[in-house]
């Protein structure tokens, strides 16, 4: 299965100057070979194939006055750029053919400068990690990275981004051994909430940290100091960041958080059950800031690829299945019920029931039939279980090939002596 592993990178002034000239190249041939597309498309024209544009927007245009500083990156900066466009594209096609699964996706938009993530991606041919820590990317020099954890194999794939507050990161895409942990009897439904962000089936609870509404004072305040500043101003410029920072933070806690709480949930459990809610749809409700704080959807799909990664069990359980409205000693229908009914009394055999732990257990024993009816990705469910519709935390059509003789390794250059990184 294939990895992503993320490090914080620092680069010096001039290295940040040929990065923000990469990020402008990739971005000009995303634009220009996405309009000679569009361009072909209202001309009623054969779609462009990528040869073509490869040949027209990088080979030819470094040729003339107006590209020439085409020049000044590496190519394959300018190679990968159009084969994102071209995965762009298929996922487009296939999602309006049916063929992709999810929400549908939308076509290819134009890329612009003042967008919040820049990127650029590299193959094996324009990286490779030095005996010293650094990393060398072509044109750009020997970048310094803070290693926070060894890579557990040769990447295959290096993404340097620049976020909307001016830090840069370094993303490997690693193709790793599945990781599997000794088998356990212990199964988990997962109800999640907003009271309490998880209830697991056998009574346990996550309190919801609410990081977002922790800081929205601190927000506030910095939003109101940016909207006084006179626009186009340094000084503007400078509270932009300071915001742009902020929510970083807030995203940064609450992504460590979705991480260890699911990892804890998967060592814990050889089987893991989890309601399949309609984030996208509450989150058009009164309570969108609580539910995009939650961050659900985020802390299933880590549970999804953890549970891959580590042999264990997962499946979701249909968001039409009434969790909330069954009792789970008996099985007897009580009707729905308004969010502020936190306990209950079945009608029929009068347990009193705390109304998130009755829909974990409710959610257990639907993934247990749904487990057993086959349809589920476990290695117990089905031949293709596991195959089919496995997620990984990592894209593959961002892996590159590798090359003959590469240079790159595993783990960390520089500190292969030491046993541990802190």
């Amino acid at each position: 299965m294939q990895l992503r592993y993320n490090y914080r990178a620092y680069p010096d002034a001039a290295q940040r100057r040929a990065l923000a000239q990469a990020f402008g190249c990739a971005r000009v041939v995303w634009n220009d070979c996405l309009r000679d597309r569009k361009e072909a498309h209202a001309a009623g024209l054969p779609y462009v194939k990528s040869a073509q544009l490869s040949r027209l927007r990088i080979t030819q245009a470094k040729r003339t006055e107006e590209r020439a500083w085409l020049t000044d990156v590496s190519a394959v900066v300018l190679q990968q750029s159009l084969r994102d466009l071209d995965t762009a594209y298929k996922n487009f096609f296939d999602s309006l053919g049916g063929k992709r699964q999810g929400r549908k996706v939308g076509p290819p938009r134009y890329k612009s400068k003042k967008d919040t993530r820049q990127s650029i991606r590299l193959n094996t041919n324009a990286f490779c990690l030095q005996e010293n820590g650094t990393v060398y990317v072509a044109k750009v020099g020997n970048l310094k990275a803070k290693w926070s954890r060894r890579l557990p194999a040769a990447p295959t794939s290096l993404t340097v981004t620049k976020d909307s507050c001016g830090r840069y990161f370094l993303s490997f895409v690693v193709d790793a051994e599945p990781d599997i942990l000794p088998g356990l009897e212990a199964e988990s439904g997962i109800d999640l909430g907003l009271s309490a962000f998880a209830v697991l089936s056998d009574g346990r609870k996550i309190g919801s940290p609410r990081f977002l509404r922790r800081a929205e004072k601190k927000l506030k305040r910095l939003q109101r100091d940016l909207s006084r500043k006179a626009k186009g101003s340094k000084n503007r410029a400078k509270a932009r960041i300071k915001v742009a920072r902020q929510h970083a933070k807030v995203a940064d806690r609450r992504r460590d958080f979705h991480h260890k709480a699911s990892t804890q949930i998967i060592r814990d459990s050889q089987a893991v059950y989890v309601e399949d809610l309609a984030v996208s749809g509450l989150g058009r409700t009164r309570l969108a800031k609580s539910v995009h704080d939650a961050g659900w959807s985020a802390f299933v799909g880590m549970l999804e690829y953890k549970a891959v990664r580590h042999g264990r069990t997962f499946a979701k359980v249909d968001r039409a299945f009434p969790s909330s409205q069954v009792c789970s000693a008996c099985g007897f229908r009580d009707g729905p019920k308004p969010l502020h009914v936190r306990e209950w009394t079945c009608g029929a055999c009068g347990t009193v029931h705390d109304r998130d732990h009755n829909a974990a257990r409710n959610v257990l024993f639907e993934g247990r039939r749904i487990v057993a009816a086959g349809r589920a990705e476990t290695p117990n469910a089905s031949q293709s279980a596991g195959k089919t519709r496995t997620k990984v935390s990592a894209r593959r059509v961002e892996a590159g090939s590798p090359r003959k003789g590469q240079t790159t390794q595993a783990g960390i250059p520089g500190l292969q002596a030491r046993e541990h990184v802190n």
